[in-house]
């Protein structure tokens, strides 16, 4: 490991066992990190996201409990990523203590509770307030993916939808398409960047409030993402604008198992409040942290 990431914290989210989840990296004091070499840390840690705190802007949140947060790929930076949102407040409620934090992101004010459940500690974060537009031409993404429209479920149209960072939704006929995962990263990658979009969420719908998604990622460098929890509130919000879901409506979503890093989200949608909440629990990886 070179002496830039030295003070990296290493944290899974959305699962209790380090094998398990989205693997983030953290850095607590970023202040003296400008964005080259925030961009050089992400690289040399090689997860899909690794994530920057710096002092928040004036009057934001409470003292010592406010930050700004910033969100590296390997090779760019992402407006909001909610895993590593996750991790971080689990890495900092260790640290300060269970309660409400203030994260000033790219993408606007995302608040966090860190609460203690089962003696393991879980986020939930709220989104910034989302939308959902159709999809443009699908033809490029199909191909790439190689997926036809055969593939698709009718019931649950392709939409670009955004809770902080773009995603399109593809929501696959079958359990058995979205296990088979094999896309032309190069040509994904073009799609992604000509719409802005962070990940693609392929989502299989299991029953009414439980889906399994995955979410290729191509344009952070990164095949795919193993727990998405900036795509999770934007299928919130996709669902919620179809009438899919009723509000109040809790769903959850199981994404990794195909990758063997199996992570569990959970997806709240509330009455009166456009906003998506998006919880899980993150831990350590020991293993890693330790050797340093």
């Amino acid at each position: 490991m070179t002496d830039q990431s030295r003070d990296v914290l290493h944290y899974t989210a959305f699962a209790t066992a380090p094998a398990g989840g989205n693997p983030a990296g953290i850095v607590l004091d970023a202040s003296g990190l400008d964005d080259a070499a925030m961009l050089a840390i992400a690289a040399d840690v090689g997860y899909s996201e690794t994530a920057f705190l710096t002092a928040p802007p004036a009057g934001l949140g409470e003292p010592g409990r406010a930050f700004t947060l910033r969100y590296f790929s390997p090779i760019a930076e992402v407006p909001f990523c909610g895993h590593a949102t996750i991790a971080t407040a689990v890495a900092l409620g260790e640290r300060i203590g269970p309660g409400a934090l203030t994260f000033a992101t790219k993408s606007g004010t995302v608040p966090v509770e860190v609460a203690e459940v089962d003696n393991v500690l879980q986020a939930t974060l709220t989104s910034v307030e989302p939308y959902v537009e159709e999809a443009a031409d699908l033809t490029l993404a199909l191909e790439s993916l190689r997926w036809d429209k055969d593939d698709l479920d009718p019931a649950l149209p392709p939409r670009f939808a955004y809770a902080g960072a773009r995603h399109l939704v593809l929501a696959a006929a079958t359990r058995e398409r979205l296990a088979d995962l094999d896309y032309d990263f190069d040509r994904l990658t073009a799609y992604m960047t000509t719409y802005d979009l962070t990940t693609v969420q392929l989502v299989w719908r299991s029953s009414q409030h439980v889906f399994h998604v995955r979410d290729p990622f191509p344009v952070g460098g990164v095949v795919e993402d193993p727990a998405t929890g900036a795509a999770a509130a934007a299928f919130g919000a996709y669902l919620r604008e179809l009438g899919e879901i009723a509000s109040p409506a809790t769903l959850t979503l199981h994404q990794g198992e195909d990758m063997g890093r199996p992570g569990l989200i959970k997806v709240d949608l509330h009455d009166g409040d456009p906003r998506v909440r998006v919880s899980g629990a993150a831990i350590q990886i020991p293993s890693l942290d330790t050797e340093r």
